[in-house]
């Protein structure tokens, strides 16, 4: 998740990534090939000599930002205990946002009302 949640702030090339995430090359290469297995992102060349690569999110990877924009806002409200944690802002007005998970038929927030889960097909 801290990868895409990089990837999504524009942090896209390997060293870049490696240093935000302070984490072992290899287990950074491991993670990025399954992501890019899964369809979350794509490997770009973006130098021939030497080759280098970035990575960009995809359709799908883009959808799960929202996921980890939930995720945030319920650690800021739960998990906070008075320590610091990063919080979204709009990047054109900044002012913070406060994501909600809602039911785009009706309207209503999701965790507001019953619900159950179905399989479909």
């Amino acid at each position: 998740m801290l990868v895409l949640r990089d990837l999504g702030r524009g942090i896209t090339r390997f060293d870049q990534l490696r240093t935000s995430l302070a984490i072992a090359p290899n287990i950074l290469s491991s993670r990025l090939s399954s992501l890019a297995e899964e369809g979350l992102l794509e490997k770009r060349a973006y130098s021939e000599r030497p080759k280098r690569y970035e990575y960009i999110l995809t359709e799908a990877g883009r959808d799960f930002i929202p996921v980890l924009a939930a995720i945030g806002a319920w650690g800021q409200k739960h998990r906070a205990d008075g320590g610091q944690l990063a919080h979204l802002i709009d990047a054109e007005t900044g002012v913070g946002i406060e994501p909600q998970v809602i039911d785009r038929v009706s309207g209503a927030p999701i965790g507001t009302r019953p619900l159950r889960f179905t399989l479909s097909g």
